[in-house]
């Protein structure tokens, strides 16, 4: 089974630059999208369809234009779940899931702090999902929960730790709920692959020539549910893929 999560940063733009054909030779079974900015209604999904993907199902904010989650794939899933039931969390469309079998799949966009109020925010969202995580579990042990975190876990994880740590994205409480995410049962996918392999990241600022440079953070990650974490068989980053400021992360699990 694989399976890609890639933060598109708006999912028209990313059809202008080429998206479809990438999809195409990427080829994965399932592909968790975040920040689609864009209704269902705003998309032509013939385009998804005849790539392979007739299964696709979007869960957007109710503001235009702004975050939104996707779950695109090749194969019919028994059950899709549209949000966590959580009021503020599904206004914004930040979490989409497929069951397969007993497996399932989450898309989910973690918000950013970019400012007091979105970092309250954040830390709220966080709270409430690692208990909405802990009760889902019980029903769905089998549970990766693919997307952009919007936090960096350690500082091999990030191209300059020392500058950026007071900054959202690698506060302390942000890596130490990281840490406690982990703990409650998950499996970082890359890092269980690649223990110690530095400068692999998934997002660059589009400022100051950062990706050319590979000044980057890795925010967006494949976390496994314990139960599956022996099937893991591959995790990379997919820095070739330019569609977006983030790139796609990909996961392999043995089925």
């Amino acid at each position: 089974m694989k399976i890609i999560s890639y933060n598109v940063n708006g999912i028209r733009a990313a059809l202008r630059k080429g998206f479809i054909d990438w999809l195409k030779a990427a080829d994965p079974d399932v592909v968790c999208i975040q920040e689609t900015k864009a209704h269902k209604e705003q998309l032509d999904l013939r385009l998804f369809e005849e790539a392979g993907y007739a299964y696709n199902y979007w869960f957007s904010a109710q503001k235009k234009g702004y975050s939104g989650t996707a779950i695109l794939s090749k194969t019919e899933p028994d059950h899709v779940a549209y949000g966590t039931g959580i009021d503020y969390m599904d206004a914004e469309g930040r979490n989409i899931r497929a069951d397969f079998g007993d497996v399932s799949v989450m898309s989910m966009y973690l918000p950013s702090g970019t400012n007091m109020d979105r970092l309250e925010f954040k830390l709220q969202y966080m709270d409430d999902f690692q208990r909405y995580a802990d009760t889902l579990r019980k029903e769905r042990p089998n549970l990766i929960v693919s997307g952009d975190y919007n936090i960096c876990h350690r500082a091999i994880d990030i191209h300059d730790p020392v500058r950026n740590a007071k900054v959202s994205g690698f506060l302390p409480v942000e890596r130490e709920w990281i840490d406690n995410f982990i703990k409650s049962g998950f499996t970082d996918s890359f890092r269980a692959m690649h223990p110690e392999v530095a400068h692999e990241y998934s997002w660059w600022t589009y400022r100051a020539n950062a990706r050319a440079n590979n000044k980057g953070w890795r925010i967006d990650y494949n976390m496994v549910s314990e139960p599956l974490q022996e099937r893991i068989t591959r995790a990379v980053m997919l820095p070739e893929a330019k569609h977006s400021d983030h790139c796609p992360v990909l996961l392999e699990l043995d089925n």
